[in-house]
């Protein structure tokens, strides 16, 4: 049922919460993605300058450096990379900012670790309707 594209399919998950790094980077593992995760978003941003990831998976709340400010340094260096914002309930409008400034889509926290693989699994289809 999962399409067949996504494999090698570079994936950067970037949330200050550890818990949340292990469950999604185990979660999009399982569909065959290959997983960064990263709790420092400072890290992942140097990353990903050296590699280009195809998807990238934020939150939008964290210290120094927030997924809006992750969203513009992808877009710039990544333009074609698929960048989907992860936000607690009480931040959506955030989310609705990113949306504004290209991110492909966000989830709000909660979610199940089906629901995140269904929008990355979009982003994923995207991606490729893009290079057929």
């Amino acid at each position: 049922m999962e399409p067949e594209h996504k494999s090698g399919l570079q994936v950067l998950v970037i949330d200050d919460e550890p818990i949340v790094c292990k469950s999604l980077k185990l979660a999009l593992g399982k569909s065959g993605y290959t997983v960064e995760a990263f709790e420092d978003p400072v890290l992942a941003l140097k990353r990903s300058e050296e590699k280009n990831f195809d998807i990238v998976v934020t939150d939008v709340v964290m210290g120094d450096v927030d997924g809006i400010q992750v969203l513009d340094h992808i877009r710039k260096q990544t333009p074609r990379a698929k960048v989907i914002i992860m936000t607690a309930f009480a931040y959506v409008h955030l989310a609705r900012k990113a949306m504004e400034r290209g991110a492909f889509d966000f989830i709000a926290k909660p979610f199940k670790s089906e629901d995140i693989r269904a929008i990355v699994g979009k982003a994923a289809s995207a991606l490729a309707a893009r290079t057929d």
